[in-house]
């Protein structure tokens, strides 16, 4: 009985570190300011804003209620344990209470000026030809099904399938609130070791496939990158995705080149070359703020020369199948003994550690 009001108390006092930490009273200016928006009779002028408004305010509004949903229920055990009126029969509500406020306690990390944007992830095949596009295919798998079990959509952008199996690159897009913030920290090169099912002597293989993330970005969230329609170089072909006639048979699919940087993106998986244009457009915006962000932080480290942004250099996980099985992440040195958990998405364990680092 003891142990029990000692959790709650231990409860209470960390919701008050929680909501200090989330600036509450900013989050409700930020409700009002969106209302307002939401109500002006010229928001569906332009669709994309407004979407973008409306999923912003629907996101704001559930995190507020949560909290007070979360405010309510952990003061009524509090008022029960300080009448002693608290019976293991509740032990099952505090259990439940304590994983709803680890996951607010996690939020509190996400203090980044876009962590609560959406996310945009690009996943490369590298080394090991036909076992690393398979590779790509099996990551792939693993954060749709983490987005799935986050409640959050996932859209398809751009891809290319390998020849012989898997994908040679693919990049989606994560809509749901704090969906860059939680998947940021997956950038980077991820290491998969494994008897090869494209071999017939199945020997062990090494394969390597690269990730890269971004937050969805609108012109107006970056005012101090100015991309002039003179440094892009726009290229229009016909999609090799699967989506219809439209997209097989026009030149829908675009490839765009930022040529003072070198950066070239494509977008080919919507029906219509204007859409794809967005979504090329969209992915630029990101990874000149990427850019402009590391080098940045390279300049305060004094680290001079090139960079690329989840560059092959950065390995940060190896996936191990064959002759033991393992997943270790090489900056928080969590691991476990579960791949096929891993594989299937269950990847909160390394995606907190990282957080916390």
């Amino acid at each position: 009985m003891q142990d029990l009001k000692e959790r709650v108390n231990d409860l209470f006092a960390r919701l008050q570190k929680v909501k200090e930490a989330f600036n509450l009273i900013e989050k409700n200016k930020k409700v009002e300011i969106l209302e307002a928006e939401s109500s002006d009779p010229n928001l569906w002028s332009n669709q994309d804003n407004a979407k973008k408004v409306l999923r912003e305010l629907s996101d704001l509004k559930k995190e507020l209620s949560e909290v007070d949903d979360l405010t309510g229920t952990i003061s009524t055990l509090k008022e029960l344990s300080d009448e002693s009126a608290i019976t293991p029969d509740l032990e099952k509500e505090i259990v439940n209470v304590e994983k709803k406020l680890h996951e607010f306690e996690l939020k509190s990390f996400l203090s980044g000026q876009y962590d609560t944007k959406c996310a945009i992830v690009g996943i490369f095949a590298g080394q090991g030809g036909t076992e690393a596009m398979d590779w790509t295919s099996m990551l792939l798998r693993m954060y749709l099904r983490f987005c799935e079990r986050r409640g959050w959509t996932t859209q398809i952008l751009d891809s290319t399938d390998g020849e012989e199996a898997g994908i040679k690159s693919i990049t989606f897009k994560v809509e749901g609130l704090y969906a860059y913030g939680y998947l940021k920290g997956e950038a980077g090169t991820h290491r998969l070791v494994r008897q090869s099912p494209f071999n017939a002597d199945k020997l062990r293989q090494t394969s390597f496939a690269l990730v890269e993330d971004l937050p969805e970005l609108g012109d107006t969230d970056l005012p101090d990158i100015e991309i002039k329609e003179e440094d892009l170089e726009w290229g229009f072909f016909r999609s090799s995705s699967k989506g219809g006639q439209n997209v097989q048979k026009v030149s829908t699919a675009v490839r765009l080149i930022h040529k003072p940087t070198g950066i070239a993106v494509t977008a080919q998986n919507e029906r219509f070359q204007a859409q794809n244009r967005k979504i090329a457009l969209d992915l630029l915006r990101g990874k000149l703020w990427l850019l402009k962000k590391v080098e940045e932080e390279n300049t305060r480290k004094g680290i001079k020369g090139d960079y690329r942004p989840a560059s092959w250099g950065t390995q940060i996980r190896s996936y191990v199948l064959h002759p033991y099985k393992m997943v270790k992440d090489l900056r928080t040195q969590v691991e476990t003994g579960n791949p096929d958990a891993v594989l299937n998405g269950e990847i909160d364990e390394f995606i907190e550690a990282e957080l916390k680092l």
